[in-house]
């Protein structure tokens, strides 16, 4: 509907703004049918799922480009291919933006861009979450560095809302070259499989660079990201269970770094105990179980989202309510890898650290590591600069912090895993704690070298000195005694434990020295 016509009456003139709405909301019925053939939702039906019904509230649907060349001159349809605005998720305000694949598929021009620009200004204004739906086939060509400059300009807003609004990054379509940095500088990245891919490069320049043959899911789809890059948070197999996840994150995070998270009642009795917990983590040091159990047995309901579940799985991040307040958890993950702390490890919790305290969110961690993993690849890798990164944001940390040791806590990853030293409020330990330099047998080897090789029975005297070893430095109270935990408790009284610090540390200020910013390990 280009053609306003000539008309006298406000009501006239209303009808024809009425109608022309109707148009540009309904959109292009070949291009919904082209995304429904991809299984794909339109731009304005992902918001409709996304925010509570009747909320939204659209900025420049009646937009157009002005740019000239190529065809597209004749060719300016309204919102310019990308829908913006602002409406609630659980009657909390959130802004959004929706590309619309049917209008130049997605792509971004200079008034597409501007239209992001603003959105993304009001959300920093209003210290309100900023979600965007992404589904677009990277810069407007015809609109050349204009397009580029566009990028741009997302990137630097990126940046500045970082640590400042949630921002979230929903990817529903195709999200190639400079695009992919926008969603790579948010805070959680979530994909749908088959049809969301992000790369740099795609799968023909792979090719014509290197020779090598990959399809687009295989270079870039959400199980690749999900797995082995990092890169993606959350994959999910329906842009319905992806959008869902993403309001149920929304309603665990506060609107802006001036804000605590909402706090829910919940019927489970914080000081519950949890009898299961002694038998789900075996005494012996070198028996597997699963840290999510634990998880489950400590927080309300048993309730909790893990971030980056399928990457760095040696360690668990995973958002929570303890008492009705929301909790950030680090968990070695005794399933994989022994819960040994690697390079990714380190990576996946130390960003996890760095969020949770930019938003307020208390911090638990529950530990149980035999220390880094030791290798050639690893120590090539860089392991002293990633795991000090985890140590660089347990340091810098202000939130309440708390941690809890199950069973072994080695070496210098116990130190990094936010021991008394590195400034955690409160310690508690299990009476199945070993806190060392090192296991028994290891140390026992290097004390007692020379009376195990002079010894004539070698493995007795081995054996007797890892005894006295455990006896005298690795028995459960050692750490206790000398202050560096707080209190050994009944495990089944954690909650109970947990429950009571976390309500006492809600009040704890803690202010860094004036800086401009630190310098982190990188």
């Amino acid at each position: 509907m280009d053609v306003i016509r000539d008309t006298t009456s406000a009501r006239e003139r209303t009808a024809e703004l009425v109608a022309l709405r109707a148009s540009v909301e309904a959109g292009d019925a070949a291009g919904t049918e082209r995304q429904r053939a991809k299984g794909k939702l339109t731009a304005r039906e992902r918001i409709e799922l996304l925010l509570d019904p009747g909320s939204f509230q659209e900025v420049e649907q009646l937009r157009r480009h002005r740019a000239t060349g190529f065809g597209l001159e004749t060719k300016k349809p309204y919102t310019d291919g990308v829908v913006t605005g602002w409406g609630t998720v659980e009657g909390r305000t959130v802004f959004v933006y929706a590309h619309d694949f049917r209008i130049f598929g997605g792509a971004l021009g200079e008034a597409h861009a501007t239209k992001i620009h603003k959105i993304m200004d009001m959300a920093i204004a209003a210290g309100a979450p900023l979600v965007s739906l992404n589904d677009g086939a990277g810069a407007r060509i015809q609109e050349g560095v204009s397009a580029l400059a566009g990028y741009g300009g997302i990137f630097q807003r990126n940046t500045k809302a970082s640590g400042v609004i949630p921002q979230i990054s929903v990817m529903l379509g195709p999200c190639a070259g400079g695009a992919a940095y926008s969603p790579a500088l948010t805070d959680f990245v979530f994909m749908v499989r088959e049809t969301s891919q992000m790369f740099i490069t795609g799968p023909d320049v792979v090719k014509a660079v290197t020779g090598e043959e990959i399809t687009q899911n295989g270079l870039g789809g959400a199980d690749v990201h999900a797995e082995t890059s990092g890169v993606c948070h959350f994959a999910y197999d329906d842009e319905e269970t992806c959008i869902a996840e993403v309001r149920y994150l929304l309603s665990l995070l506060p609107q802006n770094n001036r804000e605590t998270p909402p706090v829910e009642t919940s019927d489970d009795p914080p000081s519950r105990r949890c009898e299961a917990l002694l038998d789900l983590v075996p005494a012996d040091g070198n028996r597997p179980y699963d840290m999510r159990r634990v998880i489950e047995e400590l927080v309300d309901d048993g309730q909790f989202i893990e971030v980056h579940e399928r990457w760095a799985a040696n360690v668990i991040c995973a958002l929570a309510r303890l008492d009705g307040q929301v909790v950030g958890i680090v968990a070695n993950q005794p399933m994989s890898m022994a819960g040994v702390l690697d390079i990714h490890a380190s990576e996946k919790a130390a960003r996890f650290v760095q969020w949770c305290d930019a938003f307020n969110i208390a911090l638990i961690t529950l530990l149980d590591v035999p220390g880094f993993l030791p290798g050639v690849d690893q120590e090539h890798g860089g392991i002293i600069r990633h795991g000090a990164k985890l140590l660089y944001a347990y340091c810098n940390a202000t939130v309440p912090r708390i941690q809890l040791i199950l069973r072994k806590a080695y070496g210098g990853a116990y130190i990094v895993m936010d021991s008394r030293s590195v400034g955690t409020d409160l310690s508690f330990a299990w009476p199945t704690n070993e806190i060392a330099v090192m296991g028994a047998e290891g140390a026992a080897n290097v004390i007692f070298r020379k009376r195990i090789a002079e010894a004539d029975d070698a493995d007795a005297m081995r054996a007797s000195m890892v005894k006295e070893y455990k006896a005298e430095l690795m028995h459960p109270y050692y750490a206790a005694e000398r202050g560096l935990v707080d209190d050994v408790i009944d495990p089944a009284e954690t909650r109970g434990v947990l429950s009571r610090a976390l309500h006492m540390l809600r009040a704890k200020h803690a202010e860094l020295p004036v800086r401009k910013h630190g310098n982190p390990p990188q």
